[in-house]
């Protein structure tokens, strides 16, 4: 019975500790009330979270490394770390990085290291607001992140590259957040109606207008919009049928401005005005103008955007229109005269004008000069422009200098240039405006006064070492010619493409890895699948992969025939995947069922996904019977069923290896729903010296799969004059350098979008 009241009381206090926490979390901000739990919760971002990205499979995995979440506010950086609280088994620890001190991170360092020792268990530090870290604060938090005591995960604003110390930054993984995009806020928008935490136990009515202006103003910032949507609801009250119903009036009195992410200090400023300075730079008058309203409208200071662009009148315009720089400074001081707001109207004559003038960067000629002076030994000025008024008589200083205003169009030739730098040019006129006429006249004159400087030095050639070539051709022959090409390959297959770094990429025939290492030093946030077409080839990237990369980083080697494609994703639980980038070099070239094989690679693709493929084409490549002259065979019917029978190599249907042409591949992808197909040949031209080897494979039996040059000659030929013919082009080809020609078909195409 003693007991009883103790019990009584203890069942008091827990109801009302469990009553105030309830009232507390209906006092939260609605944005506080629907933070997303789980990773199927969460909305956008799915170039960092979509099926198949890195950051997806480490959480799922639970093998998160230190990570630092960059992006704008709004965007679920903390979200995030919160769904990783939810879904890891490791212990979690918040600090705010604007609140916390030193003492505060040797506290949560402490109880790390506790759980580690007594229990094994991993802890994560998540620090909002990173970047507020001072140094002291980052480098007390530095070892115990190096040595694993604690998982970053650091939540930040501003470039984390920037703002955040470099050893931290190089011990991390960095992920940029977006701005959420008009469809992932309407679906926020929905899921506040319908979810128990936020409205769905009202009866709330949005109108298509009202809901597009709440999505359309807030900016790509969820907390906005569901801050404006809460004081839509909050504030409506409930019409006579209990419904709160919200249209155009109550939204536009919700959210009435649309707040610009831009601070002066900050990331934003910088890349705000990068963004304007390039705009001008790539002469787009109508991105110029966007920039410069979006940094006056957040209210930059109209003086430093004048100081920039009185910069870019000189960098970037420079002698291509001089008179650049004459505006820009008329229109700052009369915006000092004038002021805002009517200043505005300087200001974007000044950008305008940048804008749509010709450019011109060649006053860098004065910072190449002055990078010759800086590593260089200082040269005398020759004498005839040295100062002739104080020793002329006694050293001859000044002597012999020519008066150009005496002469026919006041320009006479004579050295200007130290002698030991005769012929070195340094201002390279543009074809831009003033320039493209002024360059003529700039090079016929250098031309003059080279010729002078001959004259002057007794008639001495002056010349530079040329190059050597012969050298040059050595070293790209020691390094293998072979080597060059696919070195050539593989730049045009990534050229242009602009991966980014959280894009899915699948290598058709990884081969060795020439397409798939590139391709993981391109896409770190994301993923890379490479097929092997066999055990040998997928085996030997599975282990080098595991002997350079982490489990994480290393690609995902899928092992058979293309057709099968989906059913190799499929084993690997990952028949969600859709890649945004799908590479192949020779990937068709034992693929007999190509329709097939091309479908199954289209049905692979993301939406807008790009294709870039490089076949070797075999009937406009190398032939064989061009590298010999048949008729010192001396035997014309043989020299003549020998051509005969190459020919109907590639003329054999049975032979898919070799008969196809640029257009069948071309015809084939579009058959098989890609668009925007074009296809390019281009012809690789080199120098072999043969061996017995390349022999062996030509006149080797070879069978049904992998027919050679003999497998057809022995059609025609009877075995005495497949030997007699054997002999004869070895005679003629064994250790003799030849001229060899091969034909790539470079293919691009894309997925429906």
């Amino acid at each position: 019975m003693s007991d009883s009241p103790h019990k009584s009381d203890r069942d008091s206090l827990d109801l009302f500790e469990s009553g105030r926490r309830a009232a507390n979390e209906r006092d939260q901000p609605l944005a506080a009330r629907l933070r997303p739990r789980t990773l199927d919760e969460f909305v956008g971002q799915d170039h960092i979270l979509g099926p198949g990205r890195l950051l997806r499979r480490a959480i799922q995995a639970d093998q998160i490394s230190s990570l630092l979440f960059y992006g704008p506010p709004g965007t679920g950086k903390t979200t995030l770390a919160l769904v990783i609280a939810n879904t890891t088994r490791s212990h979690f620890i918040t600090i705010n990085a604007v609140l916390a001190g030193v003492a505060q991170i040797r506290g949560a360092i402490t109880e790390a290291k506790e759980r580690r020792d007594l229990h094994g268990h991993r802890t994560i530090l998540f620090v909002d607001e990173v970047h507020r870290f001072n140094k002291a604060q980052q480098d007390a938090l530095l070892p115990w992140v190096e040595n694993g005591t604690v998982i970053l995960i650091g939540a930040t604003t501003e470039n984390p590259y920037f703002a955040v110390n470099r050893p931290l930054v190089s011990r991390s993984r960095v992920f940029q957040l977006t701005s959420l995009v008009e469809q992932d806020l309407r679906r926020i928008i929905d899921q506040a109606l319908a979810d128990p935490r936020g409205f769905g136990d009202k009866r709330v009515e949005i109108d298509a207008d009202a809901r597009e202006h709440l999505v359309g103003v807030a900016n790509g910032d969820a907390r906005a919009v569901l801050n404006a949507l809460e004081l839509a609801v909050e504030t409506t009250p409930v019409d006579d049928r209990g419904i709160v119903r919200v249209d155009l009036t109550v939204a536009e009195e919700s959210i009435q401005r649309r707040a610009v992410l831009y601070d002066k200090e900050g990331d934003y400023h910088f890349d705000t005005i990068s963004a304007f300075i390039k705009s001008m730079r790539g002469s787009d008058p109508d991105a110029t103008a966007y920039w410069l309203a979006r940094m006056v409208y957040a209210g930059e200071d109209p003086r430093f955007l004048f100081r920039r662009m009185l910069i870019f009148a000189s960098e970037d315009v420079g002698l291509a229109d001089p008179n650049a720089l004459s505006v820009v400074n008329t229109a700052a001081e009369s915006f000092d005269r004038v002021g805002l707001p009517e200043g505005r109207f300087h200001l974007a004559q000044a950008a305008l004008y940048l804008a749509t003038a010709p450019k011109s960067n060649s006053v860098f000629a004065f910072f190449d000069a002055l990078a010759a002076i800086e590593k260089e030994h200082d040269h005398q000025v020759p004498d005839h422009l040295k100062d002739a008024s104080r020793d002329s008589e006694s050293l001859g200083h000044g002597a012999n200098y020519l008066y150009p205003h005496a002469f026919r169009d006041h320009w006479v030739a004579q050295q200007y240039l130290p002698t030991a730098m005769h012929g070195r040019v340094f201002y390279q006129p543009s074809d831009q405006g003033r320039e493209r006429a002024l360059g003529d006249e700039v090079r016929r004159r250098r031309e003059l006064q080279l010729a002078a400087v001959v004259d002057a030095d007794d008639g001495q050639i002056l010349t530079t070492a040329p190059t050597d070539d012969a050298r040059d051709q050595w070293l790209i022959r020691a390094a293998g010619e072979l080597s060059a090409q696919l070195a050539d390959t593989r730049q045009r297959l990534f050229a242009e493409l602009n991966i980014s770094r959280h894009d899915r990429i699948l290598d058709l025939d990884a081969g060795s890895g020439l397409l798939t290492w590139e391709a993981l030093r391109r896409v770190p946030e994301g993923g890379v699948w490479s097929r092997s077409r066999d055990k040998t080839s997928a085996v030997a990237i599975r282990e080098m992969s595991a002997q350079q990369l982490p489990e994480l980083d290393r690609p995902a080697v899928l092992e058979g025939p293309l057709p099968q494609l989906t059913d190799l994703l499929r084993l690997r639980d990952e028949a969600d995947v859709r890649f945004d980038i799908v590479l192949g070099r020779n990937s068709l070239v034992d693929t007999t069922e190509r329709p097939a094989a091309l479908r199954a690679v289209a049905e692979l693709m993301a939406p807008g996904g790009r294709l870039r493929q490089a076949e070797t084409v075999p009937r406009l490549s190398q032939k064989l019977c061009d590298l010999v002259n048949l008729d010192l065979l001396g035997n014309a019917d043989l020299a003549g069923r020998v051509l005969k029978v190459e020919a109907a190599i590639y003329a054999d249907l049975d032979n898919p290896r070799v008969t196809w042409t640029p257009q069948d591949l071309c015809r084939g992808w579009e058959e098989a729903g890609l668009v925007d197909v074009e296809v390019d040949v281009h012809q690789y031209h080199s120098r072999r010296r043969l061996t017995h080897a390349h022999l062996g494979q030509w006149f080797n039996p070879g069978g049904e799969l992998h027919r050679t040059f003999a497998s057809y000659l022995r059609r025609e030929l009877a075995t005495a004059e497949l030997k007699t013919v054997r002999h004869f082009f070895e005679e003629q080809l064994i250790h003799k350098e030849v001229e060899w020609t091969t034909s790539v078909a470079f293919v691009r195409g894309q997925a429906p979008a």
